[in-house]
C-alpha cells in the first residue's frame, strides 16, 4: 500500500511553484495535459446504463477540465499539503507542527494559469470502443493509451480480440454481422446495407485511415422502418449524443461547438421533419475539417477541435442540397408496406432488436464480431479498392472498400447516383436551366430581361406562367429581383446541372453581364 504524498506549501510564490512542480511530476493520477490545460479522468455517477437507441448513450468516463476548486478536491483527495507552523508549547515555549491546507483559490488559478505542462501525457481524446493505431495495431486495453494519446473508456467490457482471427471466427463474425444483425431491415438495396456496414465501423478505423468521413444520411420511407437501431448501433458501441435539428446555420454551429465538448464518438441529428432539405453551409464545412474552429459559448476566445466524431441524421424521405450531396453517404431503408412495425418479429434473426442492442453484453458481441473482421482485413496487408473516389473523402472509401471486398460484401457507395437524385438544390437548378433553355434556346440575355421573363403573362381574367413554376427562387421560396438573380446566376457560372450549363460574357456595350444556357446532350 502506498503512503499518500505529502506536499509542504509556504508562502504565495513558493507555494505555487512547489504545487505545479509537483503536478508535472504526476502527483495527481489519471491527470493530463489537453490543449495546454490539465484535465482529469473521472467516471460519471448516476448515467442512464441501458438507454434506448434514440437516447443520449453517454461515455462512463470524462475528461473533466482542471479548475480551482477541481484542483483543491484533488490535492485533498491525493496528497497532503501541509504547512509548518509555530504553536507554544506545554513548557511556554514554541514549537513547529504541521498543519493541513487547502491553498487559496488565487494560489491554484496561478499555478494553473500555465500553458506548458511538461512529463504530462497529452490527451488527444477519449474513445468508446477499441480503435485501429496507425501502425495497424488494436488500442484495446482500457485506460490512456501513450503511442496515440487517447483514453480507451470502454462501454462495454471486452475480452481481448486475437491479432489473426481464425478461419472460423471469421466466418461465424461475417454470419452473424449479415445473417442475423442486419438480416432483417428493408434495406432499398444492397448498396444500403453495405454503406451501414462501412460506417459501423467507421469510428474503429478513423485514426488508421487517417481519412476525413463523410455524412451519413439514413432515411426510410414510413416511419418504424428501423432508422433509429441503426444510428444506435454505432452509438451504442461508441457513445452517442442525439440532437434535435437546427434550422438556423447560427444555431446548427452552436450546437456543433457545444457538442464537440462532449465525449462522444457519434452524433445523430434524429428524426427530422419528412421532406427536409439538408443544405448547410455549416454542415459542409463540418464534414470536410479535420478541426473545428468557432467562438467559445459563453467566452471571448475561439477554440479548435479534433473532429472525430461520426455524424448522422435520420428522417423520412429527406433530401439534400448544396454541397451536401458529394459529402454524403446514404442509407435507405424501404419496408413496401403500410404498416412496418407490424412485421412479425417471431421471424427476425434477433427479434425485437431496438431493445437487444441496448443491452452490454449483446453490444459486446456486436463488436467482437466486428472487430474480428476488421482485424482479418488488416492480418491481409489492408487492401484498398483504389478504384473508388469520393472527392475528400477518397482515403476513406478505399479504405472502407477494401475491407468490405475483403469479406465479399458488395455495393459498397453504389447508390450514389440515388443521393445526386435527392440532391433538391441539383434537382431545382436542373430543371430551371431546362425550362430557360426551352423558352429561349441559347439566347443571351441580362439578368432583368430574365427575370421580366418570369412574370406570369395574363390572359383575359388570367395568368399564365410559361416557366411552369420552375423559375429559380431565394431560400425563402421568392422570385429574386434582378440584382440578386444576377448574383445568383454568377454563382452557377460553368457548373453542370444534368446536360445544361449556364455561359457568361459582357453584352455590345460591355457594361453588362449577358447569360445564357448550352444544353450538351
Amino acid at each position: 500500500m502506498t503512503s499518500t504524498p505529502r506536499v509542504q506549501v509556504g508562502s504565495g510564490p513558493e507555494t505555487i511553484r512547489v504545487i505545479k512542480a509537483a503536478l508535472v511530476n504526476g502527483l495527481l493520477p489519471d491527470t493530463y495535459v489537453s490543449g495546454g490545460a490539465l484535465v482529469h479522468m473521472e467516471t460519471i455517477s448516476g448515467s442512464q446504463a441501458s438507454p434506448a437507441t434514440d437516447e443520449d448513450s453517454p461515455l462512463p468516463v470524462t475528461a473533466s477540465s482542471i479548475t480551482p476548486a477541481t484542483l483543491a478536491g484533488l490535492l485533498a483527495e491525493h496528497a497532503y499539503v501541509y504547512r509548518m507552523r509555530s504553536r507554544k508549547d506545554s513548557t511556554g515555549g514554541t514549537e513547529l507542527v504541521e498543519e493541513e491546507v487547502t491553498p487559496p483559490r488565487e494560489i491554484l488559478s496561478s499555478v494553473l494559469a500555465g500553458k506548458t505542462w511538461p512529463h504530462l501525457a497529452p490527451l488527444r481524446g477519449v474513445i468508446g470502443a477499441p480503435v485501429l493505431r496507425r501502425d495497424g495495431t488494436l488500442l484495446q486495453r482500457p485506460g490512456y493509451d501513450p503511442a496515440t494519446g487517447l483514453y480507451l473508456a470502454s462501454k462495454v467490457a471486452l475480452p481481448p480480440v486475437p491479432d489473426r482471427p481464425t478461419t472460423e471466427q471469421v466466418r461465424a463474425a461475417r454470419d452473424f454481422l449479415l445473417n442475423r444483425f442486419l438480416r432483417d431491415f428493408p434495406w432499398a438495396s444492397p448498396a444500403d446495407k453495405a454503406n451501414y456496414l462501412a460506417l459501423l465501423a467507421t469510428p474503429i478505423l478513423r485514426h488508421f485511415t487517417r481519412s476525413l468521413t463523410p455524412f451519413a444520411l439514413i432515411d426510410a420511407t414510413m416511419p418504424a422502418s428501423g432508422k433509429s437501431i441503426l444510428t444506435g448501433g454505432p452509438g451504442m458501441l461508441y457513445g452517442q449524443r442525439i440532437m434535435p435539428w437546427a434550422y438556423t446555420e447560427e444555431e446548427l454551429r452552436k450546437s456543433i461547438t457545444a457538442v464537440l465538448a462532449e465525449q462522444v464518438g457519434v452524433v445523430v441529428w434524429d428524426n427530422l421533419a419528412e421532406g427536409t432539405v439538408i443544405d448547410s453551409a455549416t454542415l459542409a464545412l463540418l464534414v470536410t475539417a479535420g478541426v473545428w474552429s468557432d467562438r467559445q459559448l459563453g467566452a471571448s476566445r475561439n477554440i479548435a477541435t479534433v473532429n472525430d466524431r461520426l455524424w448522422m441524421a435520420t428522417g423520412n424521405n429527406l433530401q439534400v442540397g448544396g454541397d451536401m450531396a458529394s459529402r454524403t453517404v446514404r442509407v435507405h431503408l424501404d419496408p413496401n408496406m403500410p404498416r412496418p412495425e407490424q412485421r412479425d418479429q417471431s421471424r427476425f434473426g434477433i427479434p425485437h432488436l431496438d431493445q437487444w442492442i441496448t443491452v452490454p453484453a449483446n453490444q459486446l458481441t456486436v463488436l467482437w464480431h466486428l472487430l474480428i473482421l476488421v482485424l482479418d482485413w488488416t492480418g491481409q496487408g489492408a487492401p484498398r479498392a483504389s478504384g473508388l473516389a469520393m472527392r475528400q473523402f477518397t482515403p476513406w472509401a478505399q479504405a472502407l472498400g477494401g475491407f468490405l471486398a475483403h469479406h465479399n460484401i458488395s455495393g459498397f457507395l453504389a447508390n450514389a447516383a440515388d443521393v445526386h437524385a435527392i440532391d433538391e438544390d441539383e434537382s431545382r437548378w436542373r430543371a430551371f436551366l431546362s425550362c430557360w433553355h426551352g423558352l429561349h434556346g441559347d439566347q443571351p440575355m441580362t439578368a432583368a430581361d430574365l427575370r421580366r421573363s418570369g412574370e406570369p403573362e395574363r390572359i383575359g381574367f388570367e395568368e399564365n406562367d410559361r416557366w411552369d413554376g420552375q423559375f429559380i427562387t431565394t431560400a425563402t421560396g421568392r422570385a429574386p429581383n434582378a440584382l440578386a438573380l444576377g448574383r445568383l446566376l454568377t454563382g452557377q457560372i460553368g457548373r453542370w446541372r444534368g446536360n445544361y450549363v449556364i455561359r457568361s460574357a459582357k453584352n455590345d456595350r460591355g457594361d453588362r453581364n449577358v447569360f445564357w444556357v448550352e444544353h450538351h446532350t
